[in-house]
């Protein structure tokens, strides 16, 4: 028996607070290789404040036990290490513009479209990195209110099973209720009372369109339940955390799920450089170099920040 292990049988549990560099180093590449995510060494501090909770609960001696603890548990274990290390800052209409370009260029556009008889009246979305819903719902909300009687279908996938199961459950403080346009609010979402005061939670209609999967960009197979292209792919904010050549191959993956009238968005410190094929059509917003609508798309901005107050 070890010095340490003795220490810990013989007396109170010890905290383990800190990682050693060669410990940063094995977790730094199993990361990387389960989810492309890329901890610089600056993130070293980061790792410990997310994973030292589950290293104490599990009375382990250190960092290098729960990396091995991992690795004999990678079925369930994994998933927790994945949730811990996921960034999921988000919030309702984040990039208004973007929204404002679904909403005002590209509805329109496919509505008359589609009364020419050049199109079904179908779309399907992807929020490819959802996090706790805010995405797929702020989407959901722009296509149902700009092609009333549509079919709309938005896949929201996350790496993290955590935030998905906020993200399902659909309900939020009511403070978030300031990013939500008005008459999307008093359409879409319903006030909590009694023991849901101070809440709000969407409803039917746009839970309705929304569906919730676990899904890592990183793997090495996809399997997306529907084989139908996406008419617009959200994957906003989530590839600057990735390795170049994984981010690279994922980008390529969704493009490969384009159509040619398809569109992609992605975040604003996010570039799409290396595609030849793809073009800007809006700020962060990519597609087909030979998509045709790209004449009748006037990209202009959106309704900023502070046109968006209120709640029900």
């Amino acid at each position: 028996m070890t010095s340490a292990r003795a220490a810990r049988d013989s007396g109170p549990a010890q905290s383990v607070t800190e990682i050693s560099d060669d410990e940063f180093a094995l977790f730094q590449a199993l990361i990387c290789r389960e989810s492309g995510i890329h901890l610089a060494a600056s993130k070293k501090p980061m790792l410990v404040s997310r994973l030292m909770r589950r290293v104490n609960t599990l009375k382990l001696d250190s960092f290098g036990d729960y990396y091995r603890h991992i690795l004999n548990d990678r079925m369930n274990e994994m998933v927790r290490l994945l949730d811990a290390v996921s960034t999921n800052e988000t919030w309702f209409f984040r990039n208004p513009k973007h929204f404002s370009f679904v909403r005002e260029e590209l509805c329109p556009l496919w509505g008359a479209d589609a009364r020419d008889s050049k199109r079904p009246r179908r779309i399907t979305a992807w929020s490819a990195a959802s996090s706790s819903g805010e995405e797929p719902f702020s989407l959901a909300m722009s296509l149902l209110d700009g092609l009333p009687g549509w079919d709309i279908r938005v896949l929201a996938t996350d790496l993290s099973s955590r935030v998905l199961e906020k993200a399902e459950a659909a309900t939020w403080s009511i403070e978030k209720s300031g990013d939500i346009p008005p008459r999307y609010l008093k359409r879409f979402m319903l006030r909590g009372t009694g023991a849901q005061h101070g809440k709000m939670k969407a409803g039917p209609e746009l839970r309705n369109v929304v569906t919730f999967r676990r899904f890592n960009l990183n793997d090495e197979f996809w399997s997306i339940e529907t084989d139908e292209p996406f008419d617009l792919v959200f994957c906003r904010n989530v590839l600057m955390y990735f390795e170049p050549k994984r981010r690279e191959r994922v980008l390529r993956r969704i493009i490969r799920r384009l159509p040619e009238r398809g569109y992609l968005f992605l975040g604003d410190a996010e570039g799409l450089t290396g595609f030849d094929s793809m073009r800007l059509a809006a700020p962060a917003v990519y597609t087909a170099r030979a998509n045709p609508d790209l004449g009748r798309i006037a990209a202009d901005g959106g309704p900023d920040r502070a046109d968006r107050k209120g709640a029900r």
